[in-house]
């Protein structure tokens, strides 16, 4: 069991309600309730901003849990993973509601309805009080025992957790909470906190089209409100609803919320906020922790990245389908010894880049391993080598076909062997076929580190690619390096991968859910005799853009040969396709008997 939250020191308690709503005009979707804040100063980032009804929890606010009806602070804090206090979050979101848009989910104290809509008796009464409870004179406990209300969380959901990113002079730790409007009430900005009120589907507010009200706020090109990342996360997630019914049953069910915290990143366009999905956000945690905000959320060709006081990464300036934003060449070492990995593509500003980072540094370059001999990662290591007099180490493919035809080897390492990059400074070879055969991973142990080259791709599943590419070498490869200690993986393409064994399992997972649907499709469609790679493909990766079914064939043949090994599809081979070692383009694939 996770231990209890602890608000982080300086955050500030908040909780907000998403107020759902069929569509007024009928029809399908739902519309959610959003107020716009007051402008602000004090680097407030919700000055200005779109967002749900809510604010800062109150002290006064536990003096209500008497007043509750629906909820108790335990089943809520064993849901908040609190110790204590959870239920205040409620009151706080149920208060906030009511003080800003002057809705309040209340009812009788034997649970029956009030008569809350504008020009009821009640209504009118109560109205006062928005203000009261805004200027602190009074609580929301005061208010439930001058009207005999009880505050009704028999349908409330907990469904979401952030807490603002650290490094700003301002941070909430919120929860929110989604309830159907109460009916008959009537939405009103209190035109103090909330300047306004909309009823907005979460599309017209993705992409800031107006609604109920017409206004403007920090208008950008094609956007007139201004989303927090936690108002735009939520709201992608509403508009995959059909019906304000359906979306508040599936927030109701859900099991688990976790904590998201957005972090601070740098980019070529400014400061940036990045999100746990982007992929950067495991590198930005590992390198910025306090959030300076510092660290940049692209990989820049040419930029020296220090990943530890031992790696240093520098991304190759070969963007593209298949390499994604570019190679990446790590240096790994201490004072003067630098061992490169994977020096990329032939281009002379590259290596350059190489030696000025050895230098900066406080050294040169002293070695240079090769990952694999496909040509977005080894052919730069020759030049290299020429600059830098540093030996070669790598492996020779068993296939030349698509390798590069310049490596030279001085050494070929073997599974198991120990490179010293430089003193106290250890690299362990493990020999990782599949990708292709002379495939190889290095482990820095002391950091649990493990340079994946194209064994791992961040974001993405590599192609395999016979006859040097074997998918079931592959599969057993990903299964040996489960059994690793391992904390990261430094990929050749993309950032630092956190939660490697995770990555992995998926990855295996993946792999094996689509030799599933190879021979789904295989049997599917033997009425039709032997088909082709082009045919199989069709069916096999509907959800891959046809763009890339052409490498997505070769994947394919690889699964069909792993399958034909285990006599589960029979391959009718073409002279074309036996002359390419087990297999072709224009080969031809049935089911076994």
């Amino acid at each position: 069991m996770n231990a209890p939250w602890q608000v982080p020191a300086g955050a500030r308690p908040a909780a907000s309600v998403l107020f759902l709503r069929e569509p007024a005009g009928g029809g399908p979707g739902l519309e959610v309730l959003m107020l716009v804040r007051a402008e602000s100063g004090g680097g407030d980032l919700r000055s200005g901003a779109a967002v749900f009804p809510g604010g800062v929890l109150d002290p006064r606010d536990r003096a209500a849990h008497a007043w509750c009806l629906g909820l108790d602070d335990a089943t809520l804090c064993r849901r908040f993973r609190l110790s204590d206090g959870a239920l205040d979050y409620a009151v706080a979101a149920l208060r906030e509601s009511f003080e800003e848009v002057g809705l309040l989910r209340a009812c009788a104290a034997d649970g029956n309805a009030v008569d809350l809509a504008p020009g009821s008796v009640l209504h009118t009464a109560l109205q006062p009080w928005r203000e009261r409870l805004q200027a602190g004179d009074a609580g929301i406990a005061e208010l439930c025992a001058a009207f005999d209300l009880r505050l009704d969380l028999r349908a409330l959901a907990y469904t979401a957790h952030w807490l603002t990113p650290p490094g700003l002079p301002k941070r909430w730790d919120a929860r929110f909470f989604a309830a159907l409007a109460p009916a008959g009430q009537v939405a009103m900005a209190d035109g103090g906190e909330a300047q306004s009120v909309l009823w907005t589907t979460p599309q017209a507010a993705l992409h800031g089209a107006q609604s109920s009200l017409p206004f403007a706020v920090n208008a950008g090109p094609g956007s007139q409100l201004k989303l927090l990342p936690a108002m735009q996360t939520m709201l992608k997630e509403l508009a995959a609803f059909s019906s304000a019914a359906e979306a508040f049953a599936a927030l109701h069910a859900r099991p688990q919320v976790e904590l998201t915290m957005p972090r601070r990143a740098a980019s070529s366009g400014g400061a940036r906020i990045v999100l746990p999905t982007d992929r950067s956000y495991a590198e930005i945690a590992r390198l910025d922790p306090h959030g300076r905000g510092d660290v940049s959320c692209e990989l820049l060709p040419g930029a020296a990245v220090q990943l530890s006081p031992n790696v240093w990464r520098v991304t190759a300036p070969n963007p593209g389908v298949m390499t994604g934003p570019g190679t990446n060449s790590y240096l790994v070492g201490a004072g003067a010894s630098w061992t490169v990995i994977d020096p990329g593509p032939v281009n002379a500003s590259h290596q350059q880049a190489l030696i000025d980072a050895a230098a900066m540094a406080g050294g040169r370059i002293t070695r240079i391993l090769v990952t694999h001999t496909h040509r977005d990662h080894s052919p730069g290591a020759m030049p290299l080598a020429a600059s830098t007099g540093a030996p070669v180490w790598g492996r020779l493919a068993v296939h030349a076909h698509w390798q590069d035809e310049s490596f030279v080897p001085a050494h070929q390492p073997v599974h198991g062997e120990t490179i010293e990059a430089a003193p106290g400074v250890a690299l362990r070879v493990l020999h990782t076929p599949g990708h292709a055969s002379n495939h190889l991973c290095f482990l820095l142990e002391a950091e649990k580190l493990l340079f994946t080259g194209d064994q791992v791709m961040q974001g993405s599943t590599v192609v395999i690619n016979p006859p040097d590419g074997d998918m079931a070498a592959y599969l057993q490869a990903l299964h040996g390096l489960l059994t690793e200690d391992l904390d990261w993986l430094a990929p050749g393409h993309g950032f630092l991968v956190d939660q490697p064994h995770a990555v992995l399992r998926q990855l295996i997972a993946h792999r094996l859910k689509r030799e599933a649907k190879v021979l789904q499709t295989v049997q599917a469609l033997q009425t039709r005799g032997p088909l082709p790679l082009a045919a199989l493909v069709l069916q096999a990766y509907d959800d891959v853009p046809a763009s890339l079914h052409g490498v997505a064939r070769r994947s394919l043949l690889a699964h069909l040969l792993k399958l034909q090994a285990e006599g589960r599809v029979a391959q009718l081979r073409s002279d074309a396709g036996a002359g390419q070692g087990g297999g072709g383009e224009d080969s031809l694939w049935m089911a076994s008997a």
